[in-house]
């Protein structure tokens, strides 16, 4: 009856398969394709009960967001929902794979629901800046109740099916999808159970309804943690039209929460850094069909902060790691903090009681570097200088066995550099983790001018598998994300020369979305340590120098730029600082103005923007999208507003332009002149997005 969904009889059960690969999406063709195998079974005397099922790896896992944005295809998908939840016949959903967004909202049209043990279950459009729009909200808290709906809406995570089962999401959990929904159809109508429609039934819900706080401390609890987002609040008042209307009514009222979404800024943003992240795993430059080199066991070299925490995200994810030291007392120590983390994680909730000594069983640690023979991936995370890395490399080549890729985790350093210390470079390239590597999401993953093709595929598949987002970038000092950041952190600084204190660039930086500004971020990870370094390279920062010569060193002190009580990490504004900028100024002969927020804002954005073109002109990110990427999962860019590139072409790289040129003059500042990409961006009325609109056209 139709191409993607088919209707067959086995006796008196009617099975509706869906076959839509790869994730059996609802596109038009699937929900015309329901809906007409769906009329043809209630109208079929020989057909007493339907399974609504789904081939290949998955039950459908959502909507078709291609779709987005375009005219509406016929059938609506709430025509569809309508006519199965109105079917004089049972209807089950026998899901595996995962149920998300669109595909739960079908499965909950249905009458009854099964899934095998596998099985995901979730509501995840507000990670897209939109609520479910097909009576996702009004459906599910009268199956679940409003505490567990606003946990799966407002929240966007799914569940597994055991927590579905223990709140009625689903009636059972069976072996295989087609056959337990069929076995479980039999049943029913074995039974003579009556039908249940969630669009009727409101038990789930009346405790709400006579008690709304029920309602409104789950929605405090969701959305605490969501700052600057219109998504989750509009899916928690969605949910609460469930409480407080009758269906038809909330099923309209969601409509249109939907539909004003769908239009919104914030959901264009999300839905571009959706496809960003998958863009992202396409690596220019490699021939189609390289195949990745096996990885079976890993080598991580250093078992500090950043080796432990990339070693956990390999444990995680069930790699087997040999975790190297150079000494005993180093690598107790490193095992200890893993032990102690993966612990606390489980006393929170956050993993099975018995994952932490399932995970540290994965950890070989050892002592010494010839323990690195049998890894296919070998990982360094060691001191951040050149000569360190460099004698590590030459050593590798002594125990490492054919084919193993070699990868630096250096945040700055030349791994064309690094590669010569071996005589293998096409194995050698650089895998950029963030701290804490366990939790952090990016990987900028560093092609070497070296690298081999099937290396690359290698360290971008890994990534993945580990829960990372990979972005490829070219060798430059600091890559994209640090490369980007220190012209912010150039300009935080002449600011504070200015006139601005750092609790006023701090918060337009925080105002506009960003976790941190530049000066908690310093007092965070220790202003000591670029202290180090400037004096390593003989170069002078006066106000941040002057901090360090006090002692003022930030939270581990208790003092920085900010100061700090005793055991907490709240940053409060210290008069000191002002007075130590103020006799810096004195000292210098410079002049204080006041500096306003918009002034602020334009200072911190947009030498980032500029030195983003410079990154795309010199090959250093394939796409303005891949450098959203890096920003977005790496340094807490804000996903409401796309990613810096994105951002940019909002702005518009007209204005952009004309306002770095006025602060290059303003500022005496020649490293703020536009960029050649920029300015002829600019002068053309293009935009980023439109290089990788050529991009694909070539």
């Amino acid at each position: 009856m139709s191409e993607v969904v088919k209707l067959e009889r086995h006796d008196e059960i009617g099975i509706v398969t869906v076959d839509s690969p790869p994730v059996n999406a609802l596109s038009a063709a699937v929900r015309g394709g329901i809906l007409t195998c769906i009329k043809a079974a209630i109208a079929d005397p020989a057909i007493k009960g339907i399974v609504l099922t789904c081939a290949g790896r998955t039950f459908i896992a959502g909507a078709d967001i291609t779709e987005f944005g375009k005219p509406p295809k016929p059938p609506g998908l709430n025509e569809v929902l309508a006519e199965m939840e109105n079917s004089p016949k049972p209807i089950v959903a026998a899901i595996h794979g995962t149920a998300l967004g669109g595909g739960l909202e079908v499965a909950l049209a249905c009458h009854f629901r099964v899934a095998v043990k596998e099985a995901k279950l979730g509501l995840p459009e507000v990670k897209l800046g939109l609520l479910p729009g097909a009576g996702g909200t009004q459906r599910l808290p009268r199956a679940v109740g409003p505490e567990i709906a606003v946990k799966m809406i407002v929240g966007g995570d799914p569940i597994g099916a055991a927590e579905a089962l223990k709140h009625g999401l689903i009636e059972e959990i069976v072996e295989g999808p087609a056959s337990g929904g069929e076995a479980f159809v039999r049943k029913l109508l074995a039974e003579k159970r009556p039908l249940r429609r969630l669009r009727d039934d409101d038990s789930k819900i009346a405790a709400a309804k006579a008690d709304r706080s029920i309602f409104t401390s789950a929605v405090a609890a969701m959305t605490k943690k969501s700052r600057g987002l219109e998504a989750p609040f509009a899916a928690a008042d969605a949910v609460g039209y469930a409480i407080d209307l009758p269906f038809d009514e909330g099923l309209k009222k969601e409509r249109e929460g939907f539909l004003k979404l769908v239009a919104s800024d914030q959901s264009k943003a999300q839905r571009y850094a959706f496809f960003a992240e998958r863009e992202a795993s396409k690596i220019a430059g490699v021939p189609e069909g390289t195949k990745s080199r096996p990885v079976n066991r890993v080598a991580i070299l250093g078992a500090g902060t950043m080796g432990g925490g990339i070693a956990m995200s390999f444990a995680n994810a069930g790699v087997p790691v040999t975790l190297i030291e150079t000494g005993e007392e180093q690598l107790k120590r490193g095992m200890g903090i893993m032990q102690k983390n993966w612990e606390a994680t489980a006393a929170r909730g956050g993993i099975p009681a018995d994952a932490p000594a399932k995970r540290m069983a994965l950890i070989n640690g050892v002592v010494g570097i010839e323990n690195v023979g049998d890894a296919d991936l070998v990982i360094e995370a060691v001191f951040e200088t050149m000569a360190v890395k460099k004698e590590v490399f030459g050593k590798l080549d002594q125990y490492v066995k054919p084919g193993a890729v070699l990868a630096s985790n250096t945040s700055y350093l030349n791994i064309d550099e690094i590669a010569k210390s071996t005589k293998r470079p096409q194995d050698v390239l650089g895998m950029h983790f963030f701290s804490p590597a366990n939790v952090m999401k990016l990987c900028e993953i560093v092609r070497a001018d070296k690298t081999a093709p099937d290396a690359l595929v290698t360290a971008v598949s890994i990534a993945r598998k580990i829960a990372k987002v990979p972005a490829v970038v070219g060798v430059c000092d600091g890559f994209v994300g640090n490369r980007m950041l220190a012209q912010r952190g150039k300009q935080s600084e002449k600011l504070l020369f200015e006139g601005a204190l750092p609790q006023q660039v701090d918060a337009v930086v925080t105002k506009f979305g960003m976790p941190m500004g530049p000066f908690a971020m310093g007092d965070l990870a220790g202003l000591d340590i670029g202290w180090r370094s400037r004096k390593d390279r003989g170069i002078k920062s006066e106000i941040a120098d002057a901090l360090c010569e006090a002692g003022r060193f930030g939270q581990k002190t208790g003092k920085g730029y900010y100061k700090y009580e005793a055991g907490s990490r709240s940053a409060m504004p210290d008069p000191e600082v002002e007075k130590l900028i103020d006799e810096t100024l004195l000292r210098l002969g410079r002049k204080k103005r006041i500096v306003s927020d918009d002034e602020i804002l334009e200072r911190m954005m947009y030498p980032m923007i500029n030195e983003g073109a410079k990154i795309l002109e010199e090959g250093i990110a394939a796409r303005p999208s891949d450098i959203d990427v890096v920003w977005l999962y790496g340094y807490g860019w804000p996903i409401y507003r796309g990613g810096p590139m994105y951002w940019a072409d909002s702005v518009g790289l007209k204005h952009i332009a004309d306002r770095l040129s006025f602060y290059a003059k303003e500022t005496n500042d020649p490293s703020l002149e536009p960029a050649p990409l920029l300015k002829k961006l600019a002068a053309e009325g293009k935009t980023f997005a439109s290089l990788a609109a050529a991009s694909k056209a070539a």
